[in-house]
């Protein structure tokens, strides 16, 4: 498996290249938000570890650049630990944060959830509940695709996510705390805009009019809930 590792601080970027190689990864390094998208557009990675704070394109930005492109897992790395910088990374798109000083055992760990998440995403792992419609949109929980009126909608794997708590369950509202628990599998930590953005983020795909929703509705003072369709 092959990862892509953008981060100025050569100690830093040594160091984890070098604990990364023994657990038999293949490491491409980046040092600046440049070549970081250069090497991207050239390769495959199984995922992308990214600090913020990069020279010529910052790390937000090399962030936006890939998720245009690309659904691979990105695992942020960075010395900047406010619940508002946390908040914006994942909901750039960002599926996890590590914040310095960091235990490479940790990253280790966290690198391998990200890819078992991603490789199981991508395979589509067969369920008892393939097909879920609603409207006219088809979810389908063995290729995790989602199509709308026969035309495939490409989402990233926190969005298909969303999507589908709220189809499974068409009657329930999750308030933003539980819609963060049960997506990020982690405990909600006051990051609304995490969910904020990936909402705003899935309206714009599979909604006709992102600003009168139809699919994504909010119950204002609680939170999200499917749409009423037939």
């Amino acid at each position: 498996m092959k990862i892509l590792l953008v981060e100025d601080d050569t100690e830093i970027s040594d160091m984890l290249k070098n604990f990364l190689m023994t657990e038999d990864y293949e490491v491409v390094t980046a040092y600046d938000g440049e070549s970081a998208c250069e090497k991207f557009f050239v390769d495959e990675y199984s995922i992308v570890l990214l600090d913020l704070m990069i020279p010529k394109i910052s790390g937000m930005e090399v962030m936006k650049t890939i998720r245009a492109a690309s659904t691979v897992p990105i695992m942020i790395i960075s010395a900047k630990d406010t619940d508002s910088d946390k908040a914006l990374g994942l909901g750039l798109g960002a599926d996890d944060y590590v914040t310095k000083p960091f235990s490479v055992t940790e990253v280790l760990a966290r690198i391998k959830a990200n890819i078992r998440r991603n490789t199981q995403y991508a395979a589509g792992a067969a369920t008892e509940e393939d097909m879920i419609t609603k409207g006219a949109l088809t979810l389908n929980t063995s290729d995790y695709s989602v199509m709308k009126d026969g035309e495939k909608i490409e989402l990233t794997a926190k969005e298909f996510e969303i999507l589908h708590l709220l189809m499974k369950n068409p009657k329930k509202v999750y308030t933003k705390e539980q819609m963060y628990s049960l997506v990020w599998k982690d405990a909600y930590m006051g990051d609304e805009n995490a969910v904020n953005v990936h909402i705003s983020r899935l309206r714009n795909k599979i909604e006709d009019n992102p600003r009168d929703p139809k699919y994504v509705v909010t119950v204002w003072g609680i939170g999200y809930k499917l749409g009423d369709l037939e």
